[in-house]
Formats: C-alpha cells, structure tokens, sequence
C-alpha cells in the first residue's frame, strides 16, 4: 500500500493471447540458472491482455495514463546504467484518468520486427520483454515480462569439405578434412578425419576443443572472453605416419548459441575449431578454425505469418575464417 496514493493501489498482470499453446524454450539467467520463456520468432504478432487489479475495491485509483511497451534492448554490464534499446514500440491503453474497479486492457504488436537472438553472456545480455505501466503522479506501477526470441536460419546443403593442416618444417604435418564448409546448425554433428602424414615428433594428447569467444565494447573499450564449450579427446598416446583418426563430434548435448555477428554495434559471439596437440615435453601446438553456428528453420510454426517466415532467413553471415598457427613452448619441469 502506498502512502500517496490515497490508500489505493493496484497490481499488473501480463497474459499473452496465446499462453495456453505457445511453445517455451530454455535461456539462462545472468545467474547461470535456466528458466522457460514464452519464445518467439521475428516477425511474429505478439498480443495479449494487461490486468489492472484494485487491492481496494470501492477506492478509486487516480492515473495519469496506462500504456504498455515490447522493448529490446541491450545491456553491457561494465556500463549498467545504459540500457541501449533497439526496438521500442509503445500502444497508449488508456488517457489520464481514474479506475473505480479492476480492468482489462487489450494490446497487439503486429509483426514485431526482433532482428536479433535472446543472449545472456559474460558482460552482455539481450533481452526482450513486455512493460505495462500505470503512470502515476510520485510512484509509477509498472510489471515486466521476459519472452525469448530465435533466430532461425537457412542455408543450402553444400558437399564441399574443407582441410586444415597443422605443420611444422620436417617434424610434423598433420590433416584434419571435416565433412563441411565451416556452417553447423545447432543439433548438427562435426564429422572428419585426422590423417598424419609425417610424424617425428612425440606426440602424447591430441584434442579438439570449440571454444566461445565474446567480445563486447568498441575501440579502446572491447573485452573479450573466451570460453571453452567442449573438449573431444581425439587420442591418448603416439600416432604414426600414415594412420588416420575419426571424428564424431555431437553439437547438439552442449549449450550453444548462433554465431552472432556485431550486434547493433555493441557485441559479437564466435564459435571457434581448436585442434590442440602435446607433445612428451608439454609443448603445445595449436591450429584454429572459425565456424558458423546457426539455429536450423526448416520447420517453421505454423502460427507464424508468411511475413515471419521470410524473415526468418535474414541471417547471412559469411564464415570468415580465423586460422592461425601458433607454437608455444611449455617446460613444466623447469
């Protein structure tokens, strides 16, 4: 209860049209917990009803309009005080008035353009969600409701393969020929074959890890983080010339994204290949490959309008390929 209002007060509610049969996906919070969310897609319509409910019935609630927002928005966490909005949409629910009893507001967002994937990183988080407010003169009452959107993908089916090589001059010189160009949906399998063509160096432990790299910030102020999503061990022990090695790799049992290609101009998430070999001496050698990950949107909703459905293949990225080698050498024995 509020002591300016006069001892009236009230509650919001947010209720989607369609609660009952809309399908609920998984996202994690900035706690790292998971919880569902009403999803969507871009383009889809999204309407609902907002509840007004009186905690005293028979006092009247002065206001000085209600409205209700679908905002997207980005928010870096070096830089909390800046929410940066790139969708903002506002429908007016009722002009400056009073409520003598509890009502109900409809709203639609028709088509709502979200151009971007729901994300909660290291130091950044994109989030959509709805606001009803009730404006009020000293203390507003607002409720928020989080909903979570996919991008979905297409991109045709291409039988080109693609090597990477790790080598070193008359030592070492290693293969790895995977099944696709460097675009991998989410449930997708990483499928390839190791070959050694020359081996004169003792190697011990070979792995293929697929590490997230998420850099956010701009010019002097980009901070990158670098996560290690998964580790396949390829082999435990010496190769010799001639051998080759099968790679199984299941995308879809780790907790993956599409790649994200600078956000608005505030983020980016890359997904990178790295073929790490160690030798008897603890020396380390790496070889790095970028690959795209995208959502795959061959079964489309059938509630999404047709508008959706185009729009859901928007998303063109171009896997530029990061490959470097680099050697360092580790001597943990001193």
């Amino acid at each position: 209860m509020s002591f300016f209002s006069f001892g009236q007060s009230a509650e919001i509610d947010v209720v989607l049209n369609d609660a009952e049969t809309r399908k609920k996906a998984e996202h994690k919070s900035e706690d790292g917990k998971k919880d569902k969310y009403f999803l969507f897609y871009d383009g889809e319509t999204v309407s609902g009803k907002v509840n007004v409910t009186l905690k005293n019935p028979g006092k009247r609630l002065e206001h000085q309009g209600i409205k209700i927002e679908f905002v997207g928005q980005i928010e870096l966490y070096y830089d909390r005080g800046n929410h940066h909005e790139f969708v903002s949409l506002v429908k007016d629910l009722a002009r400056p008035g009073e409520i003598t009893q509890s009502q109900t507001f409809d709203f639609e967002f028709t088509h709502v353009e979200k151009p971007y994937e729901s994300y909660t990183g290291q130091n950044v988080k994109l989030r959509y969600f709805l606001r009803a407010t009730v404006t009020r003169r000293l203390n507003d009452i607002s409720k928020e409701m989080d909903i979570v959107v996919h991008t979905l993908s297409t991109y045709p089916e291409l039988n080109s393969s693609i090597k990477m090589e790790v080598g070193i001059e008359d030592c070492l010189h290693i293969e790895f020929e995977y099944n696709k160009s460097n675009r991998y949906h989410l449930k997708d399998v990483i499928v390839g074959k190791i070959y050694f063509l020359l081996v004169r160096i003792k190697i011990k432990h070979m792995e293929i890890d697929i590490i997230k790299r998420e850099t956010t910030g701009t010019g002097p102020s980009v901070y990158h983080e670098n996560d290690t999503i998964a580790k396949y061990e390829i082999m435990d022990g010496a190769p010799v010339r001639g051998e080759s090695i099968p790679i199984r790799l299941f995308l879809a049992g780790y907790d993956l994204t599409p790649t994200m290609r600078d956000i608005n101009k505030k983020f980016s998430v890359r997904y990178y290949l790295n073929l790490v070999l160690i030798d008897e001496e603890e020396r380390r050698y790496f070889k790095q490959q970028e690959i795209t990950l995208w959502r795959k949107g061959d079964v489309v909703r059938k509630s999404m309008s047709h508008q959706a459905a185009i729009a859901s293949q928007r998303f063109e990225g171009s896997a530029a390929s990061e490959s470097a080698l680099e050697q360092a050498a580790r001597e943990e024995s001193g």
